[in-house]
């Protein structure tokens, strides 16, 4: 029962999520029913939290080349603002050179974003993309998709360390135009003296929490960003080819610099997939809001995305890199920071024994990037309803049985003890 308003004037894309107050009703009618028929079902229906009650809900604003006079060349710029009730988060997503996310966290709902084109596409200063007004930037993050890697498998060990060929290097790439749907942006790219094959990014923004419709079905909120990559029709240089891709992160004074792998006895969502990847800051009590991007340890090799296509996903120890080259790399790291700190790791597709690229010739991979701790996925209510029942009828079946035995034993004693003999 929510709705969803979009509109676009002046080149801007607002979105709105509004919640129907009968749906809270409803809640509060099931509530009351729950507890005529039964504890068990009371206990289950008051563990789902009402949608009406959400705190964590954003308006959402985005614009494709804000100030612009016209579509800059060799790329895009897509800023997405993102106000809740007394901040705001300011996505912004650039095609000019390697695709870059950056995500601007600022403590009032009034922050805006001011890019000196000029400046900007000259792409040798930073500070020609600010936050107005500065004080109000509490923290940043940034994640740049540098490198294209591909390595021959010949011996199927899924060991990236070998066998490497030229690298792609996404900021040579040919970019298409930003292709805006709402709160969803997409972005494709080939290789350069190539005319097959192509590297995508789908980014998503969200004014709640939800989950991806599409596996590995991630759990977001409204202060996280879905991103989606798969590469598609890439003509493989062998047989036995498989992939790579680094990403680089930059961030302020605590920057993500390690990995942490938390594992879960729950694969609703993710079938055959226990464990989440989550790269984080190495520092446990900072003043400073912690950044996180978050992904399951799957990658898909069909767009369908079935069982019988997942294949699995590892990543390296996140290492320095240079600065300086990321922000020659990537003309939004360039305009914002002016001495990045930049930590990058490479992610692998494929495991030994699973098949190889050339196989389907498509690969798809989901992140999540947000601020605050990473979402930790819980059990549905359709699976603590199963629990529930699944635990709670052994047991009502012995205390049932227990009290009958209670009874008939009294009876038997009463009745000996009324019986009058013969004689």
């Amino acid at each position: 029962m929510f709705f969803y308003s979009e509109f676009q004037r002046n080149g801007q894309v607002t979105s709105r999520k509004s919640c129907d107050p009968r749906l809270s009703v409803l809640v509060k009618m099931a509530a009351a029913v729950s507890v005529r028929v039964g504890s068990l079902f009371f206990l289950v229906l008051l563990s789902v939290p009402s949608p009406c009650s959400s705190s964590s809900e954003r308006t959402l604003f985005l614009q494709l080349n804000p100030g612009a006079l016209s579509p800059p060349a060799g790329g895009d710029l897509l800023h997405a603002r993102a106000v809740g009730d007394n901040d705001t988060l300011h996505f912004l997503f650039c095609s000019l050179g390697a695709p870059t996310l950056l995500i601007l966290h600022t403590n009032t709902t009034t922050s805006t974003v001011q890019v000196n084109w000029t400046l900007f596409l000259a792409r040798n200063t930073s500070g020609s993309l600010k936050v107005e007004p500065e004080n109000s930037l509490l923290s940043s993050t940034a994640v740049v998709f540098t490198k294209l890697l591909e390595y021959d498998d010949a011996n199927d060990t899924a060991d990236p360390t070998s066998d490497l060929f030229p690298e792609y290097r996404l900021q040579d790439f040919t970019w298409s135009r930003l292709h805006l749907s709402g709160p969803v942006a997409l972005l494709c790219g080939s290789a350069p003296n190539t005319s097959d094959g192509w590297f995508c990014l789908k980014l998503s923004v969200f004014d709640s929490e939800g989950r991806g419709q599409q596996w590995p079905r991630l759990l977001h909120t409204a202060n996280s960003t879905q991103l989606e990559l798969w590469l598609h029709g890439f003509s493989p240089r062998s047989a036995q080819s498989r992939f790579l891709v680094e990403l680089q992160s930059v961030g302020g004074a605590y920057p993500l610099n390690k990995v942490n792998v938390r594992r879960s006895i729950d694969d609703e969502f993710t079938p055959s997939i226990f464990q989440m990847s989550e790269w984080v800051s190495s520092v446990n009590s900072t003043p400073d809001v912690p950044w996180f991007v978050q992904w399951r340890p799957v990658a898909y090799r069909n767009s369908s995305r079935s069982l019988e296509d997942a294949t699995a996903c590892r990543s390296s120890a996140p290492r320095p890199h240079s600065g300086n080259q990321t922000a020659s790399a990537s003309a939004l790291i360039q305009g914002f920071y002016s001495n990045p700190e930049t930590f990058g790791l490479n992610v692998s597709f494929g495991a030994a024994g699973d098949p190889f690229f050339n196989s389907t010739r498509f690969l798809s991979w989901t992140l999540l990037v947000g601020v605050g701790s990473p979402p930790v996925d819980s059990f549905s209510p359709l699976v603590v309803t199963i629990m529930a029942v699944g635990l709670g009828a052994p047991l009502l079946l012995l205390l049932v049985g227990g009290v009958w035995v209670c009874v008939r034993r009294t009876t038997s004693v009463s009745t000996a003890s009324t019986y009058q003999p013969i004689n």
